[in-house]
């Protein structure tokens, strides 16, 4: 039976006995064990574990002397494979079920342990990792243990308190206070058991600019305010959360309706629109676990059916999460959603999903490679442009990877990155950010690498069917030569290519291509609006998964793939570079050559260090970033002025606009200034329009948000 189908049935099981219960401790304390027997044991592998243990109660091949970081806590092991013998000594259906022999080779493990008592160098190990085991090990065997034993290893599951370091606002928290929950129940320390409760129930908030959920949904774990959703803010803050829901559920202790909603907001809002349809998870938001191998596949339905027992609300979007993650319906939503805590850019339509993900003056760029992992990541923060069609395209290049040739980023080209504790940086800019209205957006980044010094004006505008990807002012005193890259994946297919009017594909190999039109491979089209000057390279790459993170015991097996890259080379000590692209995500190559030859209805309308603009002729839209007071002619009888930096994306109905959306990417004003063509009069609360007939054009005053919603979009219906 499949895991959450085993854990909901004995769910369902344990609330039917609530009307003939009144020791609500006692169904919770049920429900708590029942999930810890939701996976099958088999006797042959107690043998297996048995007949291993020495005399003195350790386990052969276990480095018992190494606590490093970097080691990762292999000790926690002999109390893994006590905790199954545990299961198997209280399942019915062993041979071993009460076995006296098993219970002796439980107390002897557990003698071992408390005579060692094995503290890792890294906190997690001995607040986290260690305190869970026992405290599941001691729910399984009740009273089973010697007392004495019991009571020897109270102080070790004990490290798992709310004053313990590890216990700050953030996941870490809400799962300290659960295992502490779980040794309240088994300790029948009811009183304590309630005040946990109210703890984990009170995790459940807004804590922007703190450690926690943020306004827009995406999740900081620290003060660095990098992105950690879909780790820290999925694993062991939502779904730590939504485990205790489905606990207390129906008794005294339950959560408030409130608090459950809340939660399911930040599920579909943040950790949702930061997973590949919802599905899959987003390479763009790792941040040093991107270096570890992984498999692909579809993110479980536990953690939404566990929401699903405690609220109905949202419930047609949660089950349709349900359905992608079964693969019993196909991908259908599209959006687009900036997360202005974060600088983090989301755009997704029914066969595509990208991202822009960036840092500033507000933010750090990336994680510190803490314990070992994610130490080439220096650049991962840049401008990152992933494009995903299925969600696979990158799926463990890593040890092939080109670190310095990130998809989208402009990066100096250095003989080898600097070393891990140079990864972590703050910002050097504030204008950074987007416009969007939900359904379309437009971001822009003023980029100064504070690891290289070199800047760049970049931005990408987003529509139904492509996107557009402008860069200039590339600025570098170095030597060494820089690089802006397009993409940089895993080789699928051949690679087209049209160059001064001549379609060919290419062999294998690495090449500069003169006069390219566009290029194509895997369902994704590049096209150049001028025709430009590129590199490009379909070749098997080669690496190790040791050479990309100091943690111990990876292998160092020499990974071979073959990769896709294409990239500009603006070269040394450039001062006004820049480069145009029109990416085109699923499409084949003969649509692509009929849709190159007019851009595909998109007119640059500007690539400066003042404005960089894009029409969408077939959407008539307009999406620009203003870097500074400028006026902006769309066509011959529309134009656009900004009155300060800022962003602002149009859509037209003829000459006359139908929607206006503003942005303040420096967070710095409270009211944006804008001058349209045409007259209007439109009374909105937060918009003032001053029309001109004389001039034929109206000034419109925009209040922006202000405080925690800073940086986010104001959209006026006209």
């Amino acid at each position: 039976m499949h895991k959450s189908t085993a854990f909901l049935a004995f769910m369902m099981f344990f609330s039917s006995l609530a009307f003939a219960q009144t020791n609500d401790l006692a169904i919770i304390r049920q429900r708590v064990i029942a999930e810890l027997f939701t996976n099958a044991v088999a006797d042959n592998q107690v043998e297996a574990v048995v007949a291993k243990m020495k005399a003195d109660g350790s386990f052969p091949g276990i480095d018992y002397a190494d606590l490093s970081n970097i080691a990762g806590f292999p000790q926690q092991r002999h109390l893994i494979d006590l905790l199954y013998l545990a299961r198997v000594y209280q399942s019915k259906n062993s041979k071993y079920y009460h076995s006296t022999q098993l219970m002796e080779t439980i107390t002897k493990g557990l003698e071992f342990w408390v005579k060692n008592d094995f503290v890792g160098d890294n906190w997690h190990d001995s607040q986290i990792a260690v305190p869970t085991i026992l405290v599941n090990l001691m729910l399984v065997m009740g009273n089973e243990l010697p007392k004495d034993l019991v009571e020897r290893l109270q102080p070790i599951i004990g490290r798992a308190n709310m004053s313990a370091s590890g216990a700050r606002p953030s996941g870490d928290r809400i799962v300290i206070a659960g295992i502490l929950a779980k040794n309240m129940l088994f300790r029948e320390n009811f009183a304590e058991f309630e005040k946990v409760i109210k703890i984990i129930e009170g995790e459940i908030k807004f804590s922007t600019g703190e450690r926690g959920i943020q306004h827009d949904y995406s999740f900081h774990h620290r003060p660095d305010r990098v992105n950690n959703t879909t780790s820290y803010g999925y694993g062991k803050y939502a779904n730590a959360f939504g485990e205790w829901l489905v606990y207390v559920n129906g008794t005294k202790y339950q959560f408030s309706k409130e608090k459950i909603n809340a939660l399911v907001d930040y599920y579909i809002d943040g950790i949702t629109k930061q997973l590949v349809y919802g599905v899959y998870e987003d390479v763009s938001v790792k941040n040093r676990d991107i270096t570890s191998k992984n498999n692909f596949q579809p993110r479980g339905t536990l953690e939404i059916e566990r929401l699903l027992v405690g609220t109905d609300y949202r419930k047609a979007e949660l089950d349709e999460l349900i359905r992608l993650r079964k693969g019993t319906a196909k991908p259908s939503t599209s959006f687009a959603k900036f997360f202005w805590q974060t600088e983090h850019f989301v755009f997704q339509r029914p066969n595509f999903y990208t991202t822009v993900r960036m840092f500033s003056t507000r933010n750090a760029n990336m994680e510190m490679p803490y314990n070992g992992p994610g130490k080439p990541t220096h650049h991962r923060a840049d401008g990152t442009n992933y494009l995903v069609l299925k969600g696979n395209e990158y799926h463990n290049i890593w040890p092939v990877y080109d670190w310095q040739k990130i998809s989208g980023t402009t990066v100096l080209q250095k003989p080898a990155l600097p070393g891990p504790d140079n990864i972590q940086k703050k910002g050097l800019t504030r204008f950074v950010g987007a416009v969007t209205d939900d359904l379309y957006g437009a971001v822009v980044f003023d980029f100064k690498s504070p690891h290289d010094m070199v800047e760049a004006k970049k931005s990408w505008f987003f529509f139904d069917e492509e996107y557009v990807c402008l860069g200039t002012d590339i600025r570098s005193e170095s030597k060494l030569p820089v690089a802006t890259t397009i993409n940089q994946v895993l080789l699928k297919g051949d690679v087209a290519i049209m160059q001064d009017g001549n379609k060919s594909v290419l062999s294998s190999g690495n090449r500069v291509a003169e006069k390219v039109k566009w290029v194509h491979h895997d369902r994704i089209g590049y096209i150049f609006p001028e025709s430009a000057k590129v590199n490009v390279s379909n070749q098997t790459e080669s690496g190790t998964w040791a050479s990309i993170t100091d943690q111990k015991n990876i292998s160092k097996e020499l990974v071979t793939e073959p990769v896709f890259k294409i990239w500009f080379d603006h070269g040394a000590r450039p001062t006004k570079a820049g480069y145009q692209y029109i990416v085109v995500p699923d499409v084949d190559q003969a649509k692509l050559m009929e849709t190159s030859q007019n851009n595909r209805s998109i007119k640059i309308l500007s690539n400066t260090d003042t404005v960089q603009a894009v029409f969408h002729g077939k959407l008539n839209m307009v999406q620009a970033a203003f870097y500074q007071a400028a006026a902006l002619k769309v066509s011959p009888t529309f134009s656009l002025k900004m009155d300060s930096q800022g962003m602002a994306m149009v859509k037209m109905d003829g000459s006359r606009i139908k929607t206006i959306s503003v942005a303040d990417p420096s967070r710095q004003l409270s009211r944006i200034s804008i001058t349209v063509s045409g007259i209007y009069a439109v009374k909105k609360e937060g918009l003032i329009c001053l029309p001109n007939n004389q001039l034929q054009q109206t000034i419109l005053l925009i209040d922006l948000p202000q405080g925690v919603y800073a940086g986010k979009s104001v959209n006026l219906q006209f």
